[in-house]
């Protein structure tokens, strides 16, 4: 199909992030997609081995080996599937601003965050994190220097991809793409077929060798095959089958990966947590979102170039100029924002309207020795606040009104 005008390109043409594509931007890869070939020779080598020795062996047992060939085959298909569903769909990235949000709702909205995005701007204020409640706890939502946008709950930056991705679990280097919200179910169901297809084998590789006539030591020697599947199998399960019980538990918990090497939730209350089985419903039977990325449509340069606002760095040496966009997530709902604003599908429910409380753990309409603010940034001593609030007092002083 031929662009509009000489003058637009395919969106993944100018992606800023690090991504590659393949059919026209149909299919989003990794940066280090390359590994897909290591991970599926360590997956199809022994496999394979396994089916062509069944194969061998349905000349003289066919009635034995038959069915075991086609399991291993059904197995090692799925598990191919699983692996290109999950490394060549979007796992929901969040479209980038052009421009940081708008400056003088960001100087109307309070923060208990002392940290500014750009502390030398004096007509210029973004506090570096915002509150939002999620049901019913007060949950800190960080802004993002690379995208310009405050990230949703759950949703982290990625360095290797250099995207910001919503419920960012991980980035996985063995499928070579980050593990988000829009794949993390077939990243479930890879590792758990990963972990059958190893049994599978090793199990049928012993039935092997124990059909066979003569002393044990002596048959182990003459089939070096099954030998060699049982040693590799019998390894390789301790990697894949822990990751898919460890896996099992964050689902059972509500968690990401992220989340549980970073904040811990065994030692303070987890905000997105369901009971267990509505967590599991949450992963398996809930409907995929669509991607709030097309890829494939026609854009002008100018119209994703962001070159005047890098990033809101903490030098404050560039004039940025703000969006009429509050947030640009992922458009669509019908609630509106200031203005007018359309707010993005995964903000509509979260109320953004901070309070002057403490830090710490609180419940929403809970005043009277309520659980506290869930805080995932809270990392400052209160030595650093102290300071931080002086510098901020500081430059306020030395700052001239406008009007």
């Amino acid at each position: 199909m031929a662009p509009p005008n000489l003058n637009t390109f395919r969106l993944y043409q100018l992606w800023k992030g690090n991504n590659k594509f393949l059919c026209g931007g149909r299919l989003v890869f990794g940066p280090d997609a390359a590994s897909l070939f290591l991970t599926s020779f360590l997956i199809g080598g022994p496999a394979i081995t396994f089916c062509i020795k069944m194969l061998l062996m349905m000349a003289t047992d066919p009635a034995f080996s038959y069915p075991i060939l086609v399991g291993g085959w059904v197995l090692l298909v799925m598990d191919f599937a699983f692996l290109f569903l999950t490394s060549s769909r979007d796992p929901g990235i969040i479209p980038r601003n052009s421009h940081p949000p708008e400056m003088d709702e960001s100087m109307d909205m309070t923060s208990t965050s002392m940290e500014w995005v750009n502390n030398r701007l004096s007509n210029f204020k973004l506090p570096r994190t915002k509150d939002v409640f999620v049901n019913g706890y007060s949950v800190k939502v960080k802004f993002c220097d690379t995208c310009l946008l405050y990230r949703p709950p759950r949703a982290s930056h990625c360095s290797i991809c250099n995207n910001c991705v919503q419920k960012f679990d991980h980035h996985c280097p063995w499928v070579g793409q980050c593990i988000g919200l829009r794949n993390y179910p077939f990243f479930i169901c890879f590792i758990s077929s990963s972990t059958m297809l190893c049994l599978y084998v090793f199990v049928f590789s012993w039935i092997n060798i124990i059909r066979q006539q003569g002393p044990l030591w002596s048959v182990l020697s003459n089939d070096i095959i099954s030998l060699s599947l049982i040693i590799y199998c019998f390894i390789a399960v301790w990697f894949v089958g822990g990751l898919t019980v460890f896996h099992f538990y964050l689902i059972s918990t509500n968690q990401t990966t992220y989340e549980n090497f970073r904040y811990r939730y065994d030692k303070k209350e987890n905000p997105f947590r369901r009971g267990c089985l509505q967590n599991f419903k949450e992963v398996f039977v809930s409907d995929i979102p669509p991607s709030a990325m097309n890829f494939r449509e026609w854009v002008a340069p100018e119209e994703i170039s962001n070159d005047s606002v890098r990033s809101v760095s903490m030098n404050g040496h560039n004039t940025l100029r703000g969006s009429k966009e509050k947030f640009d997530l992922e458009m669509g709902g019908d609630k509106l924002g200031k203005e007018g604003t359309k707010l993005p599908a995964i903000l509509q429910n979260l109320n953004f309207n901070d309070d002057d409380h403490d830090d710490d753990l609180k419940r929403k309409g809970n005043t009277d020795g309520g659980v506290a603010t869930f805080d995932p940034y809270n990392g400052l001593s209160d030595r650093h606040d102290l300071q931080h609030k002086i510098m901020n007092a500081g430059s306020t002083l030395h700052e001239q009104p406008t009007r």
